[in-house]
């Protein structure tokens, strides 16, 4: 892509997802994502109805009255992006492609991380892990991200969710707050999701096109797998055929829930074409309870 078309890209990404972040998932973001724990603030005299486990002993026995010590939410996170980018993010059939969803979501999420002053880093993989961004704070950062997000060429078109996720855990040691963002088109991952789940808070965005869920009448046309370049002619004109497609997609959509259910991770499911602001916070006032 040429670096002047890239750059436009980026500041029209940057002036839409900041405004969201501003906007919209200010509020939403902070008392969805809670700090990792407490941290120690400052003592101060026992008022009726304190908790008397957190009196200080030491400073009551100094000035021979009970004080308690206050403590304070911990708010900095380590927030991380886990972003499928293998070839069928390319897909795309109304007016958005996967890829474009699936980078204006994580735009969003990075914006909204470094407005609660959250460190933001980024791991893109297909089969295998493309690249890994360290997380960082600043402005700076975000704008190499979403370059990231918008330019980044994969080696690879395929996808193995379970190596994408054995990598995150073995390469955070802290736990942070992961968003995995792919269309989950991958088998054999759950016990990886399940690892994952329980290291770090892990929220699934599932972002699918709506010709994943059927196929249109428009008699034959020829099928391209984007991740093994497989093609196949498919006749839509068969109701049959549509119907098997459809019953497929609710299968494999219904297992993919049940895996997220399991192993207890908070989801959404996007479709590329439809407002995701909605969706995340739906998502963000059901963490919030």
């Amino acid at each position: 892509m040429d670096t002047n078309d890239l750059l436009k890209k980026v500041r029209k990404i940057e002036i839409k997802t900041r405004g969201l972040s501003s906007n919209i998932f200010a509020g939403q973001y902070h008392s969805a994502f809670k700090g990792r724990g407490m941290t120690f603030s400052e003592v101060r005299e026992y008022n009726y109805g304190d908790d008397i486990r957190n009196i200080d002993w030491n400073v009551t026995a100094r000035q021979g009255k009970p004080y308690i010590k206050v403590f304070e939410e911990e708010r900095e996170l380590t927030v991380m992006l886990l972003i499928d980018v293998s070839g069928s993010r390319e897909f795309g059939t109304i007016s958005k492609t996967k890829k474009n969803q699936i980078t204006e979501i994580a735009a969003v999420l990075a914006f909204s991380a470094i407005q609660n002053n959250d460190k933001i880093g980024v791991v893109f993989f297909s089969d295998k892990i493309e690249k890994f961004i360290p997380p960082k704070k600043g402005k700076k950062h975000i704008l190499h991200v979403i370059r990231e997000l918008i330019d980044f060429k994969p080696e690879s078109q395929k996808t193995n969710i379970a190596a994408a996720l054995k990598y995150i855990t073995q390469a955070i040691k802290k736990r942070c707050t992961l968003f995995m963002i792919s269309d989950f088109m991958d088998d054999n991952y759950s016990m990886d999701l399940n690892i994952a789940g329980r290291k770090h808070d892990l929220i699934a965005l599932k972002v699918y096109d709506q010709r994943e869920q059927s196929l249109p009448n428009v008699g034959l046309i020829k099928l391209k797998d984007a991740e093994t370049g497989e093609k196949i002619w498919v006749d839509t004109s068969d109701g049959s055929v549509r119907k098997q497609y459809s019953e497929y997609w609710r299968k494999k959509n219904k297992e993919q829930i049940d895996i997220f259910r399991k192993s207890n991770v908070d989801y959404a499911d996007i479709r590329a074409d439809e407002d995701y602001v909605r969706k995340l916070i739906a998502l963000f006032k059901q963490r919030a309870f």
